[in-house]
């Protein structure tokens, strides 16, 4: 009889249970058909949103493409439409400087590429990219100064580019006859972290060429920074 009476009670508590959560998804079942619509759809969007933007940099992949090798592609690089992108748009301005460069404008490029980073203070690499390529792309003809100023902003410490742009000052330095102090900023360029090995090769051949020993395992001694180039502003 207490079996029954128990089995009774444990019917009667489920018809309850049932009745209440029937009751609760009756009063409150829309808000979780609506979290589930919320979440549904918002995979589908980002799913949609991800495809346009792969298809978007797909086309403007293909037209950069396309714009390189024309009969003009200066010209067809800066006419690609960026769709709404400062960085693509940048990007092309580069290509079409690189462009210049190989036409023998290396002026019009380094112009170029100065003002495309003019419009890239949000973006740092790009930013510093523009710069860095401006400076090596004039080469010894931009301006003393200017190339000084950009250099020492490009190789501070923690900048994108620092170990380019101090190769970028060794550069500047042996065009300039100044070989000691070549060589001493090439030897502490040799001891910082990070050297790719292509640019550590570049390096030694720098300092073969200049009649020093690649110091690649020394200490580079005091951290004695170089003057100026002449006529350059300090640092």
């Amino acid at each position: 009889m207490a079996n029954q009476n128990d089995s009774f009670i444990d019917e009667v508590t489920e018809d309850l249970r049932r009745d209440r959560l029937f009751t609760l998804f009756r009063r409150y079942g829309w808000v979780a058909l609506l979290v589930i619509l919320g979440i549904v759809g918002g995979a589908a969007w980002r799913e949609w949103s991800g495809s346009q933007a792969e298809s978007r940099a797909r086309t403007w992949g293909d037209a950069i493409t396309a714009a390189r090798q024309g009969d003009d592609p200066v010209a067809a690089l800066s006419a690609v439409d960026p769709a709404g992108g400062a960085g693509r748009k940048a990007l092309a301005e580069m290509l079409a400087a690189g462009a210049e460069a190989e036409a023998g404008l290396s002026q019009k490029a380094a112009e170029r590429l100065k003002a495309a980073a003019a419009t890239l203070r949000d973006d740092p690499v790009l930013h510093d990219l523009a710069l860095l390529k401006a400076v090596m792309a004039a080469g010894p003809a931009m301006d003393a100064a200017e190339r000084d100023r950009l250099l020492a902003e490009l190789s501070k410490p923690g900048a994108p580019f620092e170990l380019l742009a101090l190769e970028q000052k060794a550069v500047a330095l042996i065009g300039a006859g100044r070989t000691e102090d070549a060589v001493m900023l090439i030897g502490q360029i040799q001891q910082k972290d990070g050297l790719s090995e292509s640019l550590r090769r570049r390096l030694s051949e720098m300092m073969i060429t200049l009649g020093a020993e690649p110091r690649q395992g020394e200490g580079a001694g005091p951290q004695t920074v170089p003057q100026p180039l002449p006529g350059a502003a300090p640092n």
